[in-house]
């Protein structure tokens, strides 16, 4: 993915809130992921490792006390070394080491912009939250 690739798509906070810049963008977008053979996708465009620190957990566990100290939290760093398998449920699940585990990568964030990963997990994370 080049860094010319467009990106309107994605969300922009503004004074109305966190909309798309733009929704024939967005929209268009979320037609190429639901045709693309993703798992491939991802595959050919990720560069392993990379960082990505958990901002998306279903489980609500993490109010329950000592359980942000456990691995793998909502919060934790931690480094993706593979793409594992895929789930019905959480999609796209990467090995990662924080110790070494496994997470869904629709529930992490590539934390630097500049990391050649950050759009392609950005794009699939949004893809996957607005699946159909």
């Amino acid at each position: 993915m080049s860094k010319s690739d467009d990106h309107r798509w994605d969300l922009n906070e503004g004074k109305n809130g966190n909309l798309p810049e733009s929704d024939e963008a967005y929209q268009k977008k979320f037609e190429e992921w639901k045709a693309r053979d993703w798992p491939d996708w991802m595959a050919k465009n990720l560069t392993f490792p990379f960082t990505v620190k958990r901002e998306e957990d279903k489980d609500d566990a993490y109010f329950a006390p000592g359980v942000a100290k456990a691995p793998f939290r909502l919060g934790h760093k931690m480094d993706v070394l593979a793409l594992t398998e895929e789930d019905v449920d959480w999609g796209m699940i990467v090995k990662v080491r924080e110790k070494v585990g496994s997470v869904p990568l629709c529930g992490v964030k590539v934390t630097a912009k500049t990391d050649p990963n950050f759009w392609p997990v950005r794009e699939y994370v949004v893809w996957f939250a607005n699946r159909s």
